[in-house]
């Protein structure tokens, strides 16, 4: 029963600290009782109404001891005296003090209760050569008020301590409901970030080669229908990371609704630029140094951060030719986004997407340097990440990160695009 919250004790402790008072003042008020109620010595006069009451009025002042700790111990020593007017038999234990006296070590200010203790000190030696005067009698109630005091004390720090376990795990939980409420910040600003760069990229994309669909139907028909091929392949590329990026938003009920490809990766670099130059873009990538596998992430922040930038080229820089060069050192991957337009119209790294990228590389412990071409015409970003050490690097596990690919010739040294995706 007690076990279970249901018990008697449990029941009282909710009914609050008055109906605790006063079930231990009825406890102890039984217990001074029972030696007037068991068989006495012969010659004995029976317990009579007065003797029920002096020791009635020891204890009822114990129902306030929490309130008033001090006051209530006072009280109770000062009615000590009431039972010489009784023919009060012996008590095995002075309870009433005693539950006093651990009142005060449990609750009283330091100051306060070693007065309180001394008093009590002081009052044991007296009371005792006015009873029996003896030696065994001395170092029991000694015992038993040290005792007292003693375990006051030790529930005093025993409470101390459930309170500060309580604090503790309050702070926590508030502690980690901040977390969670971070975190869940970072996710929507990243998700935003994703968004961003996915939209970005492909309305731009689409709305380039939608406008020069019209002047290519009466130039070159064919180059028309490309550029069409090409709007409908960005659109549904853009669709396809979107669902794949808000599928983790909503708790689809049958997994399989959920697009499970993987994030972008440098393999997919060379497909990015075919669109770009889809769309009559003069475009040029190559890839130099020996390949090596790349963190899933630092692949696809690498792919962001380049289709950002040729976004940029689109919105901002007209009809100009870029180049992307791609270098995998022996700790580091540096990859570099140069066009020959008109350079920055205004003051550096202040758009939208610039900072983006900034943030993207600052995330997996990159750089991002921007500003104008080498020549000091043009827009150039350059995205620069250190990689740990390996014992060796890999080149056949980053298919289109380096080696032999469609950016490069079958030797694996650097060099461009096919003449159908630099046109």
């Amino acid at each position: 029963m007690t076990g279970t919250g249901s018990g008697p004790v449990d029941r009282i402790r909710r009914a609050g600290p008055w109906a605790v008072d006063i079930s231990v003042a009825l406890l102890v008020q039984v217990a001074v009782t029972i030696p007037y109620v068991v068989p006495r010595p012969a010659g004995s006069s029976p317990a009579d109404w007065l003797d029920y009451l002096v020791t009635t009025v020891t204890v009822l002042p114990l129902v306030g001891r929490r309130r008033a700790p001090v006051l209530v111990l006072v009280a109770v020593v000062a009615a000590h005296p009431l039972l010489l007017l009784t023919d009060a038999p012996g008590q095995p234990l002075p309870y009433t003090t005693l539950l006093a006296l651990y009142t005060v070590a449990a609750q009283a200010p330091a100051c306060t209760r070693r007065i309180a203790g001394a008093g009590v000190l002081a009052i044991i030696f007296p009371s005792v050569s006015l009873n029996t005067g003896e030696a065994r009698e001395l170092l029991f109630t000694l015992f038993v008020h040290a005792a007292a005091y003693v375990l006051g004390r030790l529930t005093d720090v025993r409470q101390a301590y459930a309170r500060a376990l309580t604090e503790r795990a309050a702070q926590l939980e508030r502690t980690n409901r901040i977390e969670a409420e971070q975190a869940r910040d970072q996710e929507r600003a990243r998700i935003a970030r994703e968004m961003h760069d996915i939209l970005s990229h492909a309305v731009t994309l689409m709305l380039v080669q939608a406008e020069s669909g019209p002047v290519a139907v009466r130039a070159a028909p064919e180059r028309a229908e490309a550029a069409f091929e090409a709007i409908s392949a960005t659109g549904r590329d853009a669709m396809t990371q979107l669902r794949r990026m808000l599928g983790v938003l909503r708790d689809a009920p049958d997994d399989t609704e959920r697009d499970r490809s993987p994030q972008p990766t440098l393999a997919e670099l060379p497909e990015l630029v075919e669109r770009l130059a889809a769309g009559g873009r003069r475009v040029s990538y190559e890839v130099s140094g020996a390949a090596r596998r790349q963190t899933p992430d630092i692949e696809a922040a690498v792919h962001r951060i380049v289709q950002e930038a040729l976004t940029n080229t689109v919105k901002h820089a007209g009809d100009c030719a870029v180049s992307i060069r791609l270098v995998h050192g022996s700790d580091s991957l540096e990859v570099t986004v140069l066009d020959d337009g008109p350079g920055p119209g205004g003051e550096p790294g202040q758009g939208h997407g610039l900072i983006g990228m900034r943030e993207r590389a600052a995330a997996h412990g990159g750089t991002l340097r921007t500003g104008p071409g080498p020549d000091g015409t043009g827009f150039e970003v350059t995205a620069h990440f250190l990689l740990p050490r390996t014992g060796a690097s890999g080149t056949s596990g980053a298919p289109g990160a380096g080696g032999p690919s469609a950016a490069s010739g079958a030797s694996g040294e650097p060099g461009n695009l096919p003449a159908e995706v630099t046109s």
